[in-house]
């Protein structure tokens, strides 16, 4: 009897237990999409494998492989690299990223997201890439050169609640700060080529693909002066602007892979917490 006891207790640990991964691997899924991951570490056949161009002021850049495969993934990665590269901007061989990969807007998000998003990522099948052949950037953009660059810009702190706002509004900031990272495309670049928060969100005229990006302030008459939450709620869940156009170019893989995605209820507090922001302009 004792034994028969003790065969379904442990039963019953291990389908809690499964449940529990079960559910974290499904938190982690809908964090890829609302932190923007397909729009670049998607290859050509639909994996997280990489490889594809990124085209950047920069130069071009080529994500890498995010699946599990041990030799070109992140299959040998510990929770403790994972989060240290999103947090700090280096990798588990000790070497700095390249801010392509947008670090210094997710250094906000929290272990526990992180470590969801992990668990995803690694319950995926493995995918092994061709050899990484190396970056297509100019020669004055080195690698060692990223180590004063992070020391001069990237100051890595979780994310603060603000307590003299909503829930609502603090989850929108979250979102549009650091996982959803807005402000890496949004917002102009000081002459170290950091965002200048200063002016966040007031739109970038030097965008990734080097077009200018629009401003997202409440600025008159180049932001959404006159934009309400059901206009930006529905460009986020279809695309589809005041005037019945619809967006165009990044903005609309944006909204396939990232924001069409998002629950109702998040989509809202990107709203709110968007249309909160005071006027500000690229040109000041």
């Amino acid at each position: 009897m004792r034994g028969s006891l003790i065969l379904l207790l442990g039963i019953a640990i291990a389908a809690t237990a499964q449940a529990q991964d079960q559910a974290q691997i499904e938190r982690g899924e809908y964090l890829l999409y609302a932190g923007g991951c397909l729009s670049c570490h998607r290859a050509e056949d639909g994996t997280l494998a990489g490889g594809q161009p990124l085209e950047t002021p920069w130069g071009i850049f080529y994500p890498p492989n995010i699946t599990p495969d041990p030799q070109t993934g992140i299959g040998d990665w510990s929770d403790e690299d994972f989060i240290h590269a999103f947090r700090q901007g280096e990798s588990p061989g000790g070497y700095p990223y390249y801010p392509a990969f947008p670090y210094t807007s997710y250094h906000g998000m929290s272990d526990q997201d992180l470590l969801d998003l992990k668990a995803y990522l690694f319950s995926l099948e493995p995918v092994k890439a061709p050899p990484f052949k190396g970056h297509d950037l100019p020669w004055y953009v080195l690698r060692f050169g990223v180590n004063f660059w992070q020391m001069l810009n990237h100051q890595p702190q979780p994310f603060q609640p603000d307590p003299s706002q909503s829930e609502q509004w603090n989850r929108g900031a979250y979102l549009v700060r650091h996982l959803g990272h807005c402000g890496e495309c949004h917002t102009p670049r000081t002459m170290t080529f950091a965002m200048d928060q200063e002016r966040f969100l007031a739109g970038n005229p030097h965008g990734p693909e080097g077009g200018a990006v629009p401003n997202i302030t409440s600025h008159d008459p180049d932001g959404l002066y006159n934009w309400d939450r059901d206009d930006l709620t529905y460009l986020l869940e279809i695309g589809m602007l005041p005037d019945g156009d619809f967006v165009g170019g990044a903005m609309s893989e944006v909204v396939d892979d990232n924001t069409s995605r998002l629950t109702p209820e998040d989509r809202e507090a990107i709203a709110v917490y968007i249309l909160s922001q005071p006027s500000r302009s690229a040109a000041e």
